[in-house]
């Protein structure tokens, strides 16, 4: 401004920084409280209501398949984490700017956080498995907290300009009063120097009551995050007293045990049998459902069902069980990926349930084509009916290696179907089962251009050597893991940089249905190698080289490793 003096410019500057950085303060601070607040709800509604895991949810079910193959691929198991500190980091950038609309324009600026509670709520009830207008609860009152705080810390961040004043650019002349929601700008702050060269500018605004209300709601959000966490924390450990004290009966019909000479013991290869807490997880659940088992029942209905069914979890426990190894693999699974393992699973036999409900394969005349599983968080698969009453052992699994499902892999019940991939079969925490048609429905994946129908590929992997290992010169045995599941492997052949195909050892097969270990020696000599696998099933198919990407049905082609022998 013309003639205005290098001090006043100064003052007027720390005015508007001060504004700005207190307005972002109190953005933050606001967020902070929603949040809090939103979970403190939650543990009163449940655990995806929350506003984080809710608009989380809808964002997974509108990203493209490229980008979430992509997280999958870059972050592997911790890609919901990583996601759900994606949007509070975007949540958090909103919430300072917000706050600095607010300093200047209050209402505008809590409007913004009312604005962002009603995203949360639209997403929450959108969700496949929301309970209504219930679920917008977190999300709406978190804001409307929020709302208020951020409200009234802007109130308390500058003075008022007084009826009536002169202005301080030194002309005469009453000023209006201000509006209810107008504050003075900077530029409107008298900076007339106090005795102890203080601007008023700096020293006007509510410095006690704005540092008062911050800390007190930033304990009090504190309090109620902390006392939400618990409230989840209790009702998951209730679900979790509850399985532990589940005791899976012996099984009618067991599993043989593993021949002798099926797991190798090479280091490096993957185990036979691969441990709970090892096994892959791919799922769209960004909170591991934790069912109380006597709150749970399966339903089983739909077209060509002659009577339906209701089952308890004990229901299912007092049928007869059967007990298999069985491997299963990801859809998404890149070639020589992880997303791929073998468990013991005990369970009912999905074949016989639908035989009580009267249901009939296609093949014998039967309505249906398509078995819709649904899981307790919205999720749909679809399994082709001829597929699961082939004779295959599809089941209703109870336990995973000897114990209960875990959460993470589906307690209390989930879909087993050997042979095909998880997207189209392995429903976890299910809780109905629809038979219907392929034409008349469309499921989850599928809606998302996923193959209708998905049989695994024929597949091998190199576990060691691993890519760009330093082996010394010698022998160094090269081995992996095969699959063909409900096909079997007939044999492994590997190949060294561009040298004829030799046939590794296979070790004992266990079932059709699981995975094969392999492994030959080689003699390693100095130099950059590159080592490829392929393998044949019991068809005759050979693993083609031809690489595809995992959409729409699965990837293929052939697996390679770099080595570097010194």
């Amino acid at each position: 401004m013309p003639g205005m003096s290098d001090e006043l410019r100064t003052s007027r500057l720390r005015a508007v920084l001060r504004l700005g950085a207190l307005g972002a303060l109190s953005g933050l601070l606001a967020g902070y409280v929603a949040l809090a607040v939103a979970e403190l709800v939650s543990a009163g509604v449940r655990p995806e209501a929350g506003p984080v895991v809710a608009v989380g949810g809808a964002a997974v079910d509108r990203t493209p398949a490229s980008l979430k193959l992509w997280a999958i691929r870059t972050f592997g198991t911790h890609d919901k984490l990583v996601l759900q500190l994606g949007i509070l980091g975007v949540l958090g950038l909103f919430a300072l700017a917000l706050g600095v609309l607010a300093a200047r324009h209050r209402r505008v600026g809590s409007a913004g956080v009312l604005l962002f509670g009603a995203v949360g709520a639209l997403a929450a009830t959108g969700r496949p498995d929301s309970a209504g207008a219930a679920d917008a609860l977190p999300s709406v009152v978190g804001a409307a907290a929020g709302a208020a705080l951020l409200y009234g810390l802007a109130g308390r961040l500058r003075p008022a300009k007084p009826a009536g004043e002169c202005p301080a650019d030194g002309h005469a002349g009453p000023r209006a009063p201000l509006a209810a929601d107008e504050q003075a700008s900077p530029e409107d702050i008298d900076v007339r120097t106090d005795v102890q060269g203080k601007g008023v500018g700096d020293a006007g605004w509510d410095r006690r009551g704005f540092v008062i209300a911050a800390t007190a709601a930033a304990a009090a959000a504190t309090g109620a995050g902390l006392l939400g966490r618990a409230l989840h924390g209790a009702s998951g450990e209730r679900a979790a007293n509850a399985r532990d004290r589940v005791t899976l009966p012996p099984p009618s019909s067991p599993a043989a045990p593993v021949p002798r000479g099926a797991a190798l013991r090479v280091p490096g290869i993957s185990p036979f049998t691969t441990p709970n807490a090892d096994f892959y997880r791919v799922d769209t659940a960004l909170v591991v459902p934790k069912v109380v088992v006597s709150s749970w029942s399966l339903r089983i209905h739909g077209k060509g069902v002659t009577r339906e069914l209701r089952l308890s979890y004990d229901d299912l426990l007092r049928m007869p069980l059967v007990e298999r190894d069985i491997t299963l693999t990801c859809v998404s699974n890149e070639v020589g990926g992880p997303y791929a393992g073998n468990a013991r699973w005990i369970g009912v036999r999905l074949e016989g349930l639908l035989a009580r409900c009267g249901v009939e394969p296609p093949s014998r005349g039967g309505l249906a084509d398509q078995l819709v599983a649904r899981s307790v968080d919205g999720m749909t698969l679809g399994t082709p009916v001829e597929d699961v009453l082939d004779g295959r052992d599809a089941m209703l699994a109870l336990g995973m290696n000897g114990e209960p499902l875990p959460f993470a892999h589906g307690f209390p019940v989930r879909m087993v179907v050997p042979g095909l991939y998880g997207y189209v079969s392995a429903c976890k925490w299910i809780e109905d089962i629809e038979l219907t048609t392929f034409d008349a429905y469309d499921t989850y994946w599928v809606k998302r251009d996923w193959a209708r129908k998905a049989p695994v590929k024929t597949q091998s992997r190199i576990d060691t050597p691993r890519p760009f290992a330093r082996p010394e010169p010698g022998t160094v045995v090269i081995a992996g893991v095969a699959w063909a599941q409900h096909r079997g492997i007939d044999k492994v052949e590997v190949r060294v940089d561009d040298g004829p195909w030799r046939r590794a050892d296979l070790a004992a097969e266990d079932t059709r249905d699981t995975w094969r270990q392999w492994s030959l020696p080689w003699t390693a000599t100095p130099g950059s190698h590159t080592l490829t696998v392929r393998a044949t099933d019991r068809t005759g198919t050979t693993q083609t080289e031809e690489r595809t990407r995992t959409i729409p049905d699965g990837a293929s082609g052939w697996h390679s490793v770099l080595v570097t022998v010194g």
